[in-house]
C-alpha cells in the first residue's frame, strides 16, 4: 500500500512540474511579445526584431508571400513602416498559446496598430522555439 501511495505522489508531483514548466514557458513567451510591443510603439524596429530568430531560416509569411531570413524580414518592416507615423501604437490580443513539444509553442493572436494615418488590424500565428535558452520566433504568419 505504501508503494502505491508513493507512486501516486510521484505522478502528481511530475504533473505539477509539467504544468509549472509550461506556465513558465508561456510567461517567458509573453515577455518577448511585451518587449516587441513596446519597441514597435517606440518605432524601434531593430529591438522589435530581437524577438525573432536571427537566422536565414526565419520565415515570415504575409499577403506579399514568404520572406526568408532575419535581415530580409527587418528590411521588409523598415520599408513598410518607415516612420513613427507608420508604426503607431501596437497592441496584441493573444487568443491561444499551445505547446507543440518541449521547446516549441505556437501563438494565435490579433494585432492592432493605432495611428493617425489609419489604423491597421490583423491576425497572426507565431511559432516560438527555445534557442540557446531564449524564446525566439522562428515563423510568423500575419495578415
Amino acid at each position: 500500500m505504501k508503494k502505491h501511495a508513493l507512486i501516486i505522489c510521484l505522478l502528481l508531483a511530475s504533473l505539477n512540474y509539467a504544468q509549472s514548466s509550461e506556465e513558465a514557458d508561456i510567461k517567458a513567451i509573453n515577455k518577448v511579445l511585451k518587449k516587441q510591443r513596446i519597441a514597435w510603439s517606440n518605432n524601434d524596429l531593430e529591438t522589435y526584431m530581437e524577438g525573432y530568430w536571427k537566422s536565414d531560416s526565419l520565415k515570415f509569411y504575409s499577403q506579399s508571400g514568404v520572406t526568408y531570413g532575419w535581415k530580409n524580414t527587418l528590411e521588409r518592416y523598415q520599408k513598410a513602416y518607415p516612420s513613427e507615423e507608420h508604426t503607431g501604437k501596437l497592441s496584441f490580443r493573444i487568443n491561444d498559446v499551445s505547446k507543440i513539444n518541449d521547446g516549441a509553442y505556437f501563438v494565435l493572436g490579433e494585432y492592432h496598430i493605432k495611428r493617425e494615418i489609419g489604423n491597421a488590424d490583423g491576425i497572426f500565428m507565431l511559432v516560438f522555439k527555445k534557442i540557446n535558452g531564449e524564446w525566439k520566433i522562428i515563423a510568423d504568419t500575419s495578415t
